[in-house]
């Protein structure tokens, strides 16, 4: 016997299992989290290098390249923490799905 929850959840996952499962849309849905958790770097680092850029030269003799090769790996970690937060997800989701309906 399955709860009213239960019956909601298998109703809810079969209508979007399969939008949900491909990798655009595990990327998209996943961004607004990930930017959550990288913006704050791009933030420090353009405010050091824009309100202080004595220290940062001081610090790094490369400015130039080296700046971008933050943002560039900043940006790549945002793109991989929002693919597999939101396929970690999707997987407990399905793990969940077949575990209720075998239950049924």
């Amino acid at each position: 016997m399955l709860t009213e929850e239960e019956e909601n959840f298998i109703a809810h996952w079969e209508a979007v299992r399969e939008e949900y499962s491909g990798f655009s849309s595990k990327l998209t849905r996943g961004l607004p989290m990930a930017l959550l958790f990288g913006l704050p770097i791009f933030l420090t680092i353009a405010m050091v290098y824009f309100f202080s850029p004595e220290w940062y030269t001081k610090i790094s003799q490369k400015a130039d390249s080296s700046a971008l090769a933050i943002i560039i790996a900043v940006f790549l970690s945002v793109l991989f923490f929002s693919y597999m937060r939101m396929h970690f997800k999707w997987e407990m989701n399905e793990q969940l799905y077949k575990e209720v309906k075998s239950k049924k």
